[in-house]
């Protein structure tokens, strides 16, 4: 992934974001923080020598980041592991539908920690807030990015007609076969059981209920075996189970992460794939098609790898927590992502952070949230509304912001009363290129937002012509009056939010406006 981009501005104490490693970004660790590495792993290996429980120090390499483990163990938001053992193990049995799997918490995979990177938080500099921050070197866990299963303590499940595959404890287990009316049923006891479905060419094709439903579990895998092709469909209308309303093919009520080598097609009446907690992507191929919205989760949306082809009846990627607004975020490092949707291609109703990728959206919406922040990668919008929309959805921010610090923004917008980039806030560039492409008539916008604008690197292209300054808005809530004219140092302003006529009888778009009468208010 390109990691070259414009130093990020953060607020406060707040250091340079870094890249996941592993295929997710890397970084160089400062002389302190490589300071603070030994001293921890000095403190482990002392811990280790007296008798005291084990733990494990942070460390400075990718190599030994990439090292292999044997046990699991979750890293808190504060960065400490608590690290489990594998308990049991089984040999590789042939199962019958629907009888219960025992397991090992979840086999013998890498340790279940961040791989260590010298890691800063995301803060949008055009607002304040009490959102999450997110911490680009605690998403991923070494296990999150491996993309084969350790089948040594693997179990084998066949799907039949008509039948539910009971997985009640945590371990691997690899799916196969063809069925109808057939779910994948997750739920264990223990806080830290982690299960791992390997779907080795398996077709599920169901009437009203997810292919995979996952009910508990400290973490679920979805792994795509390498050279396999898997097809999950739900025809008909969901049907609630109990107070639960399972509406996607792939239902989680608890943290999942898809992964593997292989394919995943998806197709369903309702969502994708949802996710009530924490959702991860690392790698496969997948392709989704979805009367509403393709993947969604709760809490988060996190990816860095992984190929996508979404067609959506809403959004393709949507994240939201109508009970916590400090959550609902998304963050893409990287990953191929083919998106047409109705409704918005990505929107996370907090943070909405690209760091990496090539992003091909034809949405009326392209990328959506309170805080938009573009570092890096390489997107091309088709809109039929706006380019790029932040919008207070959140009350965990003062204000909206857009900041684009790095990477390629190609912007093509509709006719009408749409805008490139529409900011009920403030706009911030410091680095990349945006290039937009917006009507020469109507009441298109380029930059349309009601606070501040600062330009101070990068490039902007408006219908071929590059700009030095942020274009003003041509309608501004209070003061400004009517759309004004461009040529010959004249103000053409107009009344009541209409729009004037130049004198060779057409209409301005995408530039600054003159004072005139009362305008709309945004």
């Amino acid at each position: 992934m390109n990691t070259k981009r414009n130093k990020v501005s953060f607020i406060a104490a707040v250091i340079a974001l870094s890249m996941i490693m592993s295929g997710c970004g890397s970084s160089a660790s400062s002389q302190a923080e490589a300071e603070a590495v030994v001293s921890a792993a000095q403190s482990s290996e002392a811990a280790s020598e007296s008798g005291q429980a084990e733990s494990e120090a942070p460390e400075d390499s990718k190599a030994e980041a990439d090292s292999e483990k044997s046990d699991d163990s979750k890293t808190d938001d504060s960065g400490s592991a608590d690290k489990q053992k594998d308990t049991d193990s089984a040999a590789e049995t042939e199962a019958q539908p629907s009888q219960q799997k025992k397991g090992n918490n979840g086999g013998a995979q890498e340790a279940e920690t961040t791989p260590a990177t010298d890691g800063g938080r995301i803060t949008p500099t055009g607002s304040t807030g009490t959102a999450e921050q997110i911490d680009t070197a605690d998403l991923f866990s070494n296990r999150d990015l491996k993309q084969e299963a350790d089948l040594s303590d693997a179990q084998k499940l066949t799907v039949a007609d008509g039948k539910t595959i009971s997985i009640t404890e945590a371990g691997v287990y690899v799916i196969s076969g063809s069925a109808e009316n057939c779910t994948v049923r997750v739920e264990t006891e223990g806080d830290n059981d982690k299960v791992q479905l390997v779907l080795d060419g398996v077709t599920i094709t169901n009437t009203d209920s997810p292919a995979i439903y996952v009910v508990s579990a400290d973490k679920c895998f979805v792994t795509t075996a390498a050279g396999t092709e898997n097809t999950l469909s739900v025809t008909g209308a969901f049907t609630a189970d109990g107070d639960t309303n399972t509406d996607a093919v792939i239902f989680s009520k608890d943290d999942l992460v898809l992964n593997g080598s292989g394919t995943l097609k998806i197709s369903s009446t309702d969502n994708g794939i949802s996710g009530h907690d924490d959702l991860k992507i690392t790698g496969g191929t997948y392709d989704i098609t979805a009367t509403a919205d393709a993947i969604e989760a709760n809490d988060s949306i996190a990816v860095c790898g992984g190929s996508f082809t979404i067609n959506a009846g809403k959004d393709g990627f949507h994240c939201e927590n109508d009970d916590d607004y400090t959550l609902g975020w998304i963050y893409i490092s990287d990953g191929t992502f083919n998106i047409t949707s109705k409704s918005d291609g990505i929107q996370g109703t907090t943070y909405t952070c690209i760091d990496g990728g090539t992003f091909n959206i034809s949405s009326a919406e392209g990328i959506e949230g309170t805080c938009v922040i573009i570092n890096d990668g390489s997107i091309t919008i088709s809109a039929s509304d706006d380019g790029v929309n932040a919008s207070k959805k959140s009350t965990a921010f003062t204000a909206p912001s857009f900041e684009m610090n790095g990477g390629t923004l190609n912007i093509t917008m509709g006719m009408g009363d749409t805008d490139a980039i529409d900011v009920n806030g403030s706009v911030t560039v410091s680095g990349g290129t945006i290039n937009i492409t917006c009507p020469t008539q109507g009441t298109a916008e380029s930059f349309d937002y009601d606070g501040t604008a600062t330009f101070t690197g990068g490039t902007i292209i408006i219908n071929g012509t590059q700009v030095d300054s942020i274009p003003q808005p041509m309608m501004m809530g209070g003061g400004m009056g009517g759309r004004g004219g461009m040529g010959g140092g004249q103000d053409f302003g107009g009344q009541d939010g209409q729009l004037p006529e130049r004198p060779d009888g057409g209409q301005d778009f995408c530039g600054r406006g003159g004072m005139g009468g009362r305008g709309r208010q945004l």
